[in-house]
């Protein structure tokens, strides 16, 4: 059902709606029952949140934040998936810089749910969003500390000169020492 999800939003005009009507809409999505499915889930966040967050000129505004973080408290691994990733690709450092990223995988992942973003490529613009990511976690559950050795080290050769990629794996050794060998 995805082009008539697509059409539906075109019709309803929902990319370009105002952000405080996001907000209720976000809201009415929440209570669907059942959940929508991961695919129609991803349309809607790439329909609804990506091109107002590419055409950022100045930090989100409130109402946007409360969109992005109602959304992901239900969806935060489809919107990790389109979202996220897709500003991370974005050529321009723009006000979408890294730091903006962040502010995105905060609503992402206020909930406390597993960091989507240690699930992305790797790329220069993620380098720091990971740390912060890994700052903001207690501990990562194993299976995810070895997705983030294993891609670390597999793509090495990728960043062997990049001041943040040495960083990223200077945190990791100082936050995990006990499990790196």
């Amino acid at each position: 059902c995805c082009p008539q999800l697509e059409g539906l939003c075109s019709f309803l005009q929902l990319s370009t709606c105002p952000e405080h009507l996001l907000v209720r809409f976000c809201g009415w999505l929440l209570a669907l029952t059942p959940d929508l499915s991961y695919t129609s889930a991803a349309v809607l966040a790439e329909q609804l949140f990506l091109k107002r967050v590419l055409s950022l000129t100045q930090p989100p505004s409130r109402h946007l934040m409360a969109a992005l973080a109602s959304f992901c408290s239900k969806y935060s691994q489809p919107f990790c998936r389109v979202l996220v990733a897709a500003v991370l690709r974005e050529p321009g450092e723009g006000v979408m810089g890294s730091q903006e990223a962040w502010l995105l995988l905060g609503a992402a992942e206020g909930d406390g749910e597993r960091p989507h973003v240690l699930e992305l490529p790797l790329s220069e613009k993620l380098l720091p969003v990971v740390q912060a990511v890994l700052g903001r976690q207690e501990v990562l559950p194993p299976e995810l500390f070895d997705l983030l050795v294993l891609t670390l080290c597999r793509q090495a050769p990728a960043f062997a000169t990049s001041l943040n990629y040495a960083k990223l794996v200077t945190a990791v050794l100082t936050m995990y020492q006990s499990q790196v060998s």
